[in-house]
């Protein structure tokens, strides 16, 4: 199998790794719009680097992984779509519902494949949550608080073109809350803070933020960002039931310390960041890929499921721009004859 990879950046560069060592692909062509970036990561893996995005279309390639900023990711989408390739891409889709719409609607037209990156599919931890869900350890499940806090804030420089905490960051929880409880969103109350650095809010963009959500089984849910957790960097989920309850992401590198006495100590190693938390899981969401492509295994998160979180996210800076509580229903979705 050969693979085309577009984009050689940080992430770009950690699947290309991945992907070179898989035992399913025989070769890579790499190109970025840097291209000496992709020249020398093609020199260090022992792979093909390519001038340009048209090069990867044609000197042929069986599937292609698109690692790219956000704003190329549509286009790209398409443009494989019509060549008839299965696409492996990053999150998002695009950073609004009309892009990402388009985008889904070439796919389904032309009947190829699209998975995206949502990687927290492929943790462990996340993995457990959701079986011990499915089998009823938990009974009825109640009450769901979901986090993700960055250890430090991104480059000023990025933050306009992220689309925000709640569709940048916040969209991994609203993804994974779907995922583990196998429920929909029906309404969400969000709130967010541009107290810190002066950077977010010249960017329209909050430092930290707050989502109520409510599930269609009645279920509630909250889920909580910042960039600005200087401890560490800190993914868990609690799920509480009538009979148990669990957490995801409770370790010995959790950067979090308890004030009772008889309380588990500090981490003396927390984690990082995402590249390092989720390592494995990048690589499993990657081999399943490989396997979609080969007809080996069903798409595990297609277009439409990261269209859902997307959703949820707009809907969120709808409720924290008015402050009020915004069904999911107000939001855009699809219908069945866009794709016919």
């Amino acid at each position: 199998m050969r693979i085309g990879v577009i984009g050689t950046g940080r992430i770009g560069t950690i699947h290309a790794n991945t992907l070179s060592r898989h035992r399913e692909v025989g070769s890579l062509i790499l190109t970025d719009v840097d291209p000496a970036r992709a020249q020398e990561l093609a020199f260090r893996l022992g792979e093909t680097a390519a001038p340009g995005v048209d090069e990867i279309f044609r000197w042929g390639v069986d599937a292609v992984v698109i690692t790219t900023a956000t704003s190329a990711h549509a286009e790209l989408i398409g443009r494989a779509a019509r060549s008839g390739l299965p696409v492996f891409c990053e999150k998002p889709i695009a950073l609004d519902l009309p892009g990402t719409l388009s985008a889904i609607a070439e796919v389904e037209t032309a009947g190829t494949i699209l998975q995206m990156g949502f990687q927290r599919r492929f943790d462990a931890g996340y993995t457990g949550a959701r079986e011990a869900v499915r089998s009823g350890r938990l009974g009825r499940l109640h009450t769901v608080r979901a986090l993700t806090s960055d250890q430090a804030p991104p480059a000023a420089s990025w933050l306009p073109l992220s689309g925000g905490l709640y569709r940048d960051t916040l969209i991994h929880d609203f993804d994974i809350l779907r995922w583990v409880t196998g429920h929909e969103v029906v309404d969400v109350y969000a709130a967010g803070s541009d107290a810190g650095p002066s950077m977010f809010r010249e960017a329209g963009d909050v430092d930290t933020g707050a989502v109520l959500l409510r599930l269609d089984d009645g279920t509630l849910a909250t889920a909580t960002a910042t960039r600005l957790n200087g401890a560490g960097y800190d993914v868990r989920m609690e799920l509480a039931g009538e009979l148990d309850q669990i957490v995801v992401g409770l370790d010995d590198r959790t950067p979090i310390a308890s004030t009772e006495p008889t309380g588990p100590p500090a981490a003396d190693k927390p984690w990082a960041g995402f590249l390092e938390r989720f390592g494995p899981a990048y690589e499993a969401e990657l081999s399943a890929f490989v396997e979609v492509v080969l007809g080996r295994r069903a798409n595990p998160c297609d277009g439409r499921e990261a269209l859902q979180a997307l959703r949820i996210a707009e809907a969120c800076e709808v409720s924290r721009r008015d402050r009020r509580p915004v069904a999911l229903a107000e939001i855009p979705g699809w219908t069945e004859s866009v794709y016919r």
